[in-house]
């Protein structure tokens, strides 16, 4: 769109925002009023319930996993059982207050964000969304929220309990500590938490009036100019509501920091235990204030590092800067790295902003999660029409909800299809769809996400080595499917065209791998809520083909689910899975 130039251009470009952006907040601020409560009220009483109401069978069911469990030492288990009342006790305090301060603030801005999005680009009839939007989705979200935390309390948590107390392998050690180092690093814990939460908390108040000034200028400087995230049509709605919400963006980073110092003192005294040295863990505590005060700067573009000490609590890197080490190798390469550090010094480097429709380039969370569960479905239709998967599988996750083969043998199943394609085209990345490659460079910068890009790509790799044929692609649907894979014996009667027992024996490792982390996945509160809706959608698409039978009982089961909004399935069968991204991904062809 054309950007104002000129200062009578940059003028009339706000006024004329200015009363547009006026009624947009006063709409969405009276929905917030009058939607708000309702919403809050469903996520604290909600929450609440659940996370009480479970709260002495967790409290029981921890206490016996955790000396039951082979996978932790004696002392650590001793001393777990000694300090594991505090957290557990501080729970139900914990849970009423994140679900309290929780539900007043989705029920405050999921309304006022959802009016101000109605007018995007793209959205037709505008001023019925601008109404409409943000009322009963918001109650409808407050419920999916509620259903998530019973997810996780029921399912997710006891989940991870059955894997803390199963049996260890033959290569695997308990985990324990030495009691000769507990004393050292306590001590450091106990001066580095006040130190540190004194110094990182004076650090972010003293920088707070600079982030507020230095962000309300970038932000009007972006608005007037309608350069940056406002250049585009579908962000200007946002650029007032950021300038006045932006204050409680700096209180948040204050309140942040205030409680990530506690955590930067936990670890200086987890330096102290691994380092076994006292000095080493009260160099961290010194060293974590100059790493906050260098990362506030870079953040908001002041001077480069620090100019509080910043002492090394390694002793490897200790060892690195002793003089005597290495010294032939440090006097060739000082010279020229104080000469790069000068230069360095002396330069400035801009960051310009960047445009909407730059950012959008890096695939969001939500976009990954649409394709994963799209590609469950379409490979679920087409295992259900080979008789891979049956009636008793769909019913059986369906009732009891959980079945191996259809929440973790699918899901495996479609990632695997994914990197043999991947490995195939000599793609760099991973081939999700036609047109979208997921690389380093556009992978979502989220942790969960990261711990799982390395792995695959690692495996991608594999799968390259390992150079897999048409017909060996085939098998391995049906093997993965209906097979134990715990080694190479298991294909023999299996048809699988290769007899090298090295390469099955690899491919196995693979899909044990796979499941592994789909196990992982299946810990998600969202994971079981979606895959349950996608399951009942291809049950029903089934019975109305007429390609199962299935029973009476499950079949009104799930039509009531769908009556009373637990389970959303559209006209045509297809669970909710696609999402709202799947135009960002293009046509996705896992099959």
């Amino acid at each position: 769109m054309q950007v104002p130039v000129g200062f009578l251009g940059k003028l009339w470009s706000f006024v004329s925002f200015l009363p547009f952006f006026i009624l947009l907040l006063l709409l969405g601020s009276v929905k917030a009023v009058l939607i708000g409560p309702i919403a809050a009220a469903i996520v604290f009483f909600g929450n609440s319930a659940v996370i009480i109401g479970l709260w002495p069978a967790h409290f029981i069911w921890t206490y016996y996993c955790v000396l039951r469990t082979e996978r932790i030492g004696l002392v650590l288990k001793i001393l777990t059982g000694i300090l594991l009342p505090l957290p557990l006790l501080l729970l139900p305090v914990l849970a009423i207050v994140g679900s309290l301060l929780g539900g007043i603030g989705y029920g405050a801005f999921f309304p006022l964000m959802a009016t101000f999005e109605a007018v995007g680009e793209g959205v037709t009839d505008k001023l019925a969304h601008c109404f409409m939007d943000g009322t009963l989705s918001t109650i409808a979200g407050a419920s999916t929220v509620v259903c998530d935390v019973i997810d996780f309390c029921f399912h997710s948590y006891f989940s991870f309990m059955d894997d803390l107390i199963e049996k260890m392998g033959d290569d695997e050690t308990p985990l324990d500590i030495k009691l000769s180092y507990l004393p050292r690093s306590t001590l450091v814990a106990f001066i580095a938490i006040p130190v540190d939460v004194l110094m990182i908390s004076a650090v972010a108040l003293w920088k707070s009036p600079c982030m507020l000034l230095k962000g309300w200028q970038r932000l009007c400087e972006d608005l007037v100019g309608r350069e940056g995230p406002f250049l585009e049509t579908v962000c200007v709605p946002f650029a007032g509501l950021a300038i006045i919400l932006w204050p409680l963006a700096v209180i948040g980073g204050v309140i942040a920091s205030f409680f990530s110092s506690f955590l930067f003192g936990f670890r200086a005294g987890l330096i102290a235990y691994q380092e076994a040295s006292f000095q080493m863990g009260l160099a961290y505590m010194i060293s974590a204030v100059a790493i906050f005060d260098e990362y506030t700067n870079d953040l908001l573009y002041l001077r480069e590092g620090s100019c509080l000490p910043r002492p090394k609590y390694r002793k490897a890197d200790v060892r690195k800067c002793d003089p005597n080490h290495n010294k032939e190798k440090y006097n060739a390469t000082a010279e020229p790295a104080e000469r790069q550090h000068v230069h360095h010094k002396h330069r400035r480097v801009l960051h310009k902003s960047k445009t909407f429709m730059q950012t959008i380039q890096r695939l969001r969370p939500i976009q990954i999660w649409d394709w994963f569960f799209r590609s469950c479905e379409l490979n679920g239709r087409i295992l259900l029409s080979e008789g891979l998967i049956t009636a008793g599988d769909m019913e059986e996750y369906i009732i009891k909800g959980k079945g191996k083969k259809l929440s973790i043998k699918l899901p495996a199943w479609c990632i695997l299809q994914c990197l043999i394609r991947s490995a195939k085209s000599d793609s760099p990345g991973l081939l999700i769809s036609d047109n979208v490659e997921v690389t380093n460079f556009n992978w979502p910068k989220d942790k969960v996400f990261d711990w799982m890009l390395g792995p695959l790509l690692v495996i991608k790799e594999q799968m390259k080595k390992l150079d897999i044929s048409e017909d060996e692609e085939m098998c391995l649907r049906k093997l993965i499917m209906t097979n134990k894979n715990e080694k190479p014996s298991d294909w023999d009667d299996s048809g699988f065209p290769s007899d090298d027992n090295i390469k099955r024996g690899q491919l196995q490792a693979i899909i044990r791998r796979l499941q592994g982390i789909v196990t992982n996945m299946s810990l998600v509160p969202s994971f079981r809520r979606r895959f349950s809706n996608l399951v009942k959608a291809l049950y029903l698409e089934a019975i109305e083909a007429g390609a199962i039978d299935g029973s009476r009982e499950v079949k009104r089961r799930v039509k009531d689910d769908i009556a009373s909004g637990s389970g959303k399935v559209g006209e045509k069968g297809t669970a909710d899975v696609a999402g709202s991204s799947n135009d960002a991904l293009g046509s996705i062809d896992m099959v």
